[in-house]
């Protein structure tokens, strides 16, 4: 990881004092962190692909670790990145690719507590044209709705469009951030495709308005297209959060991967119930019905798998030429910590 070995020492010393303090119940600190407001930044709050995010925030996780988190939610996650960077948020729960991506950049952020260990993000094209496209190079020209130029979902569609030996500027991508939003994106044939996550996605397939041309909401999805894991939204941060503050880093990790606990075993009737009604996009069933498709990319203990720091690399070095160039200077482990997730996993 990109921490200095005094870093490292000072992240396992407060793992160890934050684990001493902790009080008989899972989770919950006796200890304060070094300062109880954080800025927590999101883009597409709503979607499944957040749903820890939501989940730690309604069921008081964030609170009972310590903290006061004010969640600004924006288009999508690129934008997101930026309130990071401008330095109007402490942390984002957005894609892990943006580590790779700055440190590509010169400019290091590190992720330490992950929410998804598959993608969780689908391609699908309108019904009305889905036919005349026979695979990826057919879509030169297209308009695809994604959450905001930049963000993960843009990247799945420069991806699939790569593969049909198109350029990313072969193909438009037009934010229209997450939720009702992507619904009416389609029905008012604004975009020929969206490149989303759920619920819209199902949303939109029950409605028979989309052909899904690309999955990776089932882990299955994610070894046929990426070979194994595929990391998708995490907690990430630049590095001084971890090292000056690492208090208030074991307290977001505590709150996101007893969240991610939470919703292994949950009913969907009562995530459903766990998240604001606007959510739901007028149908809770159909919420449950999404949920229960990803459930099983939802990361069990914020960890981040072997195999998916690679795999991510290799996934935007095909759509991306600037990572292609670049692969063989990116350190990997300069873009991730355990540390945090592992220490809150021992309070289980």
């Amino acid at each position: 990881m990109a921490i200095s070995k005094s870093g490292r020492r000072t992240i396992m010393l407060s793992g160890a004092v934050v684990a001493a303090c902790a009080v008989a119940a899972p989770f919950v600190l006796r200890s304060k962190t070094e300062r109880k407001k954080v800025v927590l930044a999101v883009g597409g709050k709503s979607a499944l692909y957040y749903l820890s995010v939501t989940v730690a925030e309604t069921k008081g996780y964030f609170e009972q670790a310590g903290l006061d988190v004010e969640i600004n939610d924006f288009q999508g996650g690129a934008k997101s990145l930026e309130a990071l960077m401008g330095g109007s948020a402490d942390v984002v729960a957005g894609a892990y690719e943006h580590t790779i991506r700055m440190q590509q950049r010169g400019q290091p952020i590190i992720g330490f507590a992950l929410i998804g260990r598959g993608m969780q993000l689908a391609i699908g094209l309108r019904n009305d044209i889905a036919d005349k496209v026979k695979g990826p190079a057919d879509i030169k020209g297209f308009k695809f709705g994604v959450t905001a130029p930049g963000s993960q979902t843009h990247m799945l569609a420069n991806n699939w469009a790569a593969k049909g030996g198109l350029k990313a500027t072969d193909i438009v991508a037009v934010g229209v951030g997450a939720g009702a939003s992507v619904v009416a994106a389609i029905e008012n044939k604004s975009v020929e495709g969206v490149a989303q996550s759920d619920p819209a996605l199902t949303i939109l397939q029950e409605k028979g308005l989309i052909k899904i041309v690309v999955d990776t909401r089932t882990m299955k999805g994610n070894q046929d297209l990426f070979g194994g894991t595929m990391p998708a939204a995490c907690l990430y941060a630049q590095p001084a959060l971890l090292t000056k503050t690492p208090k208030v880093a074991q307290a977001l990790a505590t709150a996101i991967v007893r969240a991610n606990q939470w919703l292994q075993t949950a009913p969907p009737a009562d995530v459903a119930k766990a998240v604001p009604v606007g959510y739901l996009l007028g149908d809770a069933k159909i919420y449950e019905k999404a949920f229960a498709n990803v459930r099983e990319t939802i990361s069990p203990d914020g960890l981040m798998p072997a195999d998916g720091p690679g795999n991510c690399l290799k996934f935007l070095a095909e759509g991306d030429p600037k990572i292609k160039e670049a692969m063989g200077s990116i350190k990997l482990e300069a873009t991730w910590t355990n540390e945090f997730a592992a220490q809150a996993g021992k309070r289980a």
